[in-house]
């Protein structure tokens, strides 16, 4: 192993700097080659199963843009809205302008409708569609937005979202948003990231605003 010169106070400011630069280009060297390792391993190519959870802020933006990302690669995606009612939503209307299909449950929040029957036939209406885009070789991307809370809230069975999910086609990559997802969908997921608060301006009376929260 090679043992790197110690720098002393002796030396000029010219040596201690090429020192350095010799230490941190060794590191780099290291990192490069782990990551031209992993590079060479990650040769398969299939559809991910990309979930983003948690209680943070920034999952379904996240989401809408990888959605973004499919389709400046041309290729096709479609997105079904579970929570969200039909208000204004930019991402929708940039995404649908792009040829995004968009499918939105449309009865908005839950504690506004305070209506679980009226909720459980949205959701269901909704994954029908889901059901419909997960079965269409010819899309390349489905985003469920806020799928967890319906199988949070049992308005879905849990048993029939995980088939749909795991017959859809070899090539299809699925984003599920949404906190406290189902364990049985983590279990599934290919990908799995996990957004934590730790500021939220609402929390100190700023209210949601149009181009930047929705």
């Amino acid at each position: 192993m090679k043992n790197h010169p110690e720098v002393t106070p002796a030396q000029s400011d010219k040596q201690r700097d090429e020192i350095k630069a010799e230490r941190h280009k060794a590191r780099q060297q290291k990192v490069k080659a782990s990551v031209d390792a992993k590079i060479a391993k990650a040769q398969k190519e299939q559809g991910i199963l990309l979930v983003l959870t948690g209680n943070g802020k920034g999952k379904s933006t996240s989401g809408f843009g990888t959605v973004a990302r499919c389709v400046g690669h041309g290729k096709k995606a479609a997105v079904v809205q579970f929570i969200k009612g039909n208000w204004a939503c930019g991402e929708r209307t940039l995404l649908e302008g792009a040829g995004v299909e968009f499918h939105v449950m449309g009865t908005g929040f839950t504690w506004e409708t305070q209506d679980k029957e009226k909720d459980t036939q949205a959701a269901v209406e909704a994954w029908q569609a889901a059901e419909m885009l997960l079965s269409d070789p010819t899309i390349d991307l489905v985003m469920l937005d806020e799928l967890t809370y319906m199988l949070s809230y049992h308005y879905l069975d849990v048993d029939r979202v995980i088939k749909a999910l795991q017959n859809r086609p070899p090539m299809q990559h699925v984003i599920v948003t949404g906190r406290a997802c189902h364990r049985q969908i983590i279990e599934l997921a290919d990908t799995v990231s996990e957004v934590q608060p730790i500021k939220h301006a609402f929390e100190a009376g700023v209210k949601a605003q149009p181009g930047f929260d929705y």
